[in-house]
């Protein structure tokens, strides 16, 4: 099973520059985790379960209880049994219908 989680996170009660609390979250996915894309709008890890995925998302949080007061957080799923690789293969996919490799 592949499980696509892709999700945004970041405190409300920091101010406009947030991207030092997404660092520390960056830095907690980038040590465990080999297959994520960072967005200019989220993060998108590719797991196997869907438990995994929600543990990402407690350990994301966790990075940020500390020293943040309220923490906003988007989550979307893709759930997909049989298939692997897919947070490359779905661009991949999109790239030979269009014909040419995409930004």
């Amino acid at each position: 099973m592949s499980v696509l989680i892709e999700f945004a996170m970041f405190p409300t009660d920091k101010g406009e520059s947030i991207s030092t609390y997404v660092g520390r979250i960056i830095k907690m996915i980038d040590a465990g985790y080999n297959s994520y894309k960072l967005t200019p709008m989220g993060t998108i890890v590719e797991v196997e379960t869907l438990k995994e995925a929600l543990e990402i998302v407690e350990a994301a949080y966790k990075e940020l209880e500390s020293d943040c007061n309220r923490v906003y957080s988007t989550i979307k799923l893709d759930i997909r049994k049989g298939k692997g690789n897919r947070i490359v293969q779905k661009i991949e996919s999109v790239e030979q219908k269009v014909g040419k490799k995409l930004k």
